[in-house]
């Protein structure tokens, strides 16, 4: 019996050798697919707040009936400019799905996100297109926007989470586990649901910042509370609101976890904590800013590293107890 648990030992550590090898280069490609995609949503972040969203035209894929467009003008530049990144980041996680598919089999986690961010990364192209095909940009200010901006939030939060899946997964870490788990897994699937709402009711937020930007923050409260402004004024007092209220959960979520957790939880549970706290510093500085393209800029940058570490969290608290047979 020693002598064959012995062997099972040694073929264990060969497997773990192997995989460490064949994931070498993989792994931090695949962090860095997860840092393309952040650019790109800056980016496009920064089309929506300079107003460039039709600087293509009612053109997609081609800007203004081109492959390269001749002498384009400022929006035409930052539109296209952003669909050149957002071609590479779909180029690039393809090609992180092939690689991730010939170097692992059906049993390593790092599938279950390869196969996430494949559908999400072409959904999420296909919400963009439907933006400038159906002419959801610039001064529409319109309920099917609002309703596209928020949905087009969301898959890329979801896209955000499923690349920073594959590269945790790709880095050694241990799967999820649901079952017994218990009241954890409601706890945590709360909070990734209050941040998802938090994401969405701030797309819609910034969309109504752009569209309608006041002179004062008197101005701009007055303005929220007027039961006859246009929808976007009045539904941008909602965003503070929910994110008070997703942070004291997920302050009460963090004390709760630390005392069931050592180790690495520990760590993504208190950069969570500072991470949520910068978040909503960040929110107060863009509103008494009256939200410059910089801090709108900032503050979603910091709400997607939030996203990031949540998930990580999760990841984390839920991963299996003992490693499962994660073999290439």
């Amino acid at each position: 019996m020693l002598v064959l648990y012995s062997l099972g030992d040694l073929s264990h550590n060969s497997s773990n050798s192997d995989t460490n090898m064949r994931l070498k280069f993989f792994t931090p490609y695949t962090w860095g697919v997860l840092g393309w995609t952040l650019i790109v949503i800056l980016w496009g972040a920064f089309v929506r707040a300079t107003g460039s969203g039709a600087g293509c035209g009612q053109h997609w894929p081609l800007c203004d009936g081109q492959v390269f467009p001749q002498s384009p003008d400022v929006a035409m530049q930052i539109e296209f400019t952003h669909r050149l990144l957002s071609g590479g980041a779909l180029l690039l996680i393809a090609i992180m799905v092939i690689w991730g598919f010939r170097i692992t089999t059906k049993e390593h986690p790092v599938r279950k996100g390869l196969v996430a961010s494949g559908i999400l990364i072409v959904v999420e192209a296909l919400l963009g297109a439907g933006l400038v095909l159906f002419e959801l940009v610039e001064e529409n200010s319109s309920v099917a926007r609002a309703i596209a901006v928020a949905l087009h939030l969301a898959n890329t939060f979801l896209l955000v989470g499923s690349l920073a899946l594959t590269a945790y997964w790709a880095s050694g870490g241990r799967a999820i586990q649901l079952k017994g788990q218990g009241l954890k897994v409601w706890l945590l699937g709360g909070g990734l649901l209050g941040m998802l709402v938090i994401g969405m009711s701030g797309a819609v937020t910034a969309l109504g910042d752009t569209l309608f930007p006041v002179s004062s923050l008197a101005e701009g409260m007055a303005a929220d509370l007027d039961p006859n402004a246009h929808f976007l004024v009045r539904l941008r007092v909602y965003h503070p609101v929910i994110a008070v209220m997703v942070a004291v959960y997920s302050l009460y979520l963090v004390r709760i976890l630390l005392e069931q957790n050592n180790g690495p939880a520990r760590k993504f549970l208190a950069a969570l904590v500072i991470a949520g706290i910068l978040q909503l510093f960040l929110g107060l500085i863009n509103l008494l800013l009256l939200v410059p393209i910089p801090t709108q800029l900032l503050h979603l940058l910091t709400a997607d590293l939030v996203w990031v570490i949540y998930i990580l969290t999760t990841a984390t608290v839920l991963a299996k107890t003992h490693p499962s047979s994660q073999t290439l």
